[in-house]
């Protein structure tokens, strides 16, 4: 298994770690003198060296090009020494908030957009407001999703990095030998439909369901918003995905198996191992296995905007965002220099999104250098209708039930309708105790 695929199947955390991390006690972290407004919000910092640390879940090729923009920060700044820890996203959601009860906790930390309400509520991470005002962010700066992600009752805890959009990818070579045009991958239902009919009579099942989240979860997810559907009611209290457009959505996948354009019981990852492997031809997968394509100069491969199977476009994203930790003892210097850090991480996305990443500012997505990168910002044009995980405490844990209900209807366990019946079910006994638990 290439170790860049297989690490981003933690992009969202999963959810275990926080859901187990519940009774830890955070209200009492960071005594003393309130450090969250100081410095002058990230445009330097002058005061005495300070040695900084950083968590993050870059296990893949995008933690070489992170580790390598922090040396350079680092040979830029001599009173600022920042040192790099990497874990597993899983893992490292699970470690997080333990280390920062314990007054063991790094500095800076990197988290997915979906994260920052449930680490901001258990008081893991301290707002970031003044950065943004310091350095005159806005939501125009931004996608306008993205910038509202980073808010929690009205403060905001993360400063967006990047946007990682889900793409199609098609391997040209399977597509030539059954007689398709390479260059003009499917862009529509009925186009789509009929390359997988004409790969049928090659011989090829076009394009297989997985069952996993990592990737079969998240193209339901992105069909579900195709078809007019949500996960959630627009409260945020509600689960929706049982609703006519999410069984559609299910349905249509599931005929897919039925249909034999796809084997069933697909095994984690198989999917898109057999697009390298030129043994299906489409795999809906996310931007960051871009760069592990390009290691393969013997596929001959494709990536573009996922097809619009439903009545509008819409595809699965995420963001990570910059946050600061809360500390037990805080020290206004050193959150002065992380502000700095996150300020000069942000200005130079544009190397940042050479592993593999959207950048989250406007002016570098829009700027000559990005448009180079032509398989990376090919998928650009997604953010405009991009379906975001929903921002709101405790709801990594509701999304896992929300995959695991689609996992039964592909899993051929129960029909579409009772799989999505029985996880609204138990997902609205799950947002109740949220509620519960973190009193919103």
């Amino acid at each position: 298994m290439m170790h860049n695929e297989m690490s981003r199947r933690r992009l969202l955390g999963l959810g275990a770690g926080l859901g187990a991390a519940t009774a830890l006690s955070l209200a009492g972290c960071g005594g003393g003198k309130d450090a969250t407004q100081a410095g002058n919000g990230g445009k330097d910092y002058t005061g005495p060296k300070v040695d900084l640390k950083l968590w993050n879940g870059f296990t893949g090729g995008d933690g070489d090009i992170f580790k390598a923009l922090v040396d350079k920060f680092n040979s830029e700044h001599a009173n600022i020494a920042l040192a790099v820890t990497t874990f597993k996203w899983d893992d490292y959601y699970t470690k997080l908030p333990g280390a920062v009860s314990s007054g063991n906790g790094p500095d800076i930390a990197v988290m997915h957009m979906d994260h920052l309400a449930t680490n901001a509520a258990r008081q893991v991470i301290i707002p970031l407001d003044d950065v943004a005002k310091a350095l005159g962010l806005s939501e125009a700066d931004f996608a306008p999703t993205v910038w509202k992600g980073g808010l929690y009752q009205d403060k905001r805890y993360g400063i967006p990095l990047d946007m990682h959009p889900l793409g199609f990818y098609y391997n040209k070579a399977v597509l030539q030998k059954a007689g398709l045009d390479p260059a003009k991958p499917p862009t529509t239902k009925d186009d789509f439909t009929a390359a997988l009919t004409e790969l049928k009579k090659s011989g090829v099942q076009g394009f297989w369901v997985s069952p996993f989240q990592f990737t079969g979860g998240m193209t339901f997810y992105s069909l579900v918003h195709q078809f007019g559907g949500s996960v959630f009611d627009a409260e945020g209290a509600k689960a929706t995905f049982n609703a006519d457009p999410a069984v559609e959505a299910c349905t249509w996948l599931t005929d897919l198996i039925k249909a034999g354009h796809s084997p069933a019981n697909v095994g984690q990852d198989a999917d898109y191992l057999a697009l390298k492997g030129g043994k299906n031809a489409f795999n809906w997968n996310g931007i960051w296995q871009i760069n592990d394509l390009k290691k393969s100069p013997e596929v001959q491969w494709g990536v573009a905007p996922l097809p619009q199977i439903g009545s509008k476009p819409a595809a699965w994203a995420n963001s990570h965002n910059f946050t600061i930790v809360k500390q037990r003892a805080n020290d206004a210097n050193k959150v002065s220099a992380a502000k700095v850090f996150i300020n000069w991480l942000s200005e130079h996305s544009l190397d940042w999104a050479k592993g593999g990443q959207v950048p989250a500012r406007k002016t570098v997505r829009e700027g000559a250098g990005f448009t180079a990168l032509t398989d990376i910002s090919s998928l650009a044009p997604e953010l405009e209708y991009a379906a975001f995980p929903p921002a709101a405490p405790g709801v990594e844990d509701v999304m896992t039930t929300f995959y695991d209900a689609f996992q039964q209807a592909v899993l051929g366990k129960k029909t579409p309708k009772q799989a999505l019946d029985d996880g609204v079910a138990k997902a609205d006994k799950q947002l109740a105790d949220n509620r519960k638990k973190y009193g919103s």
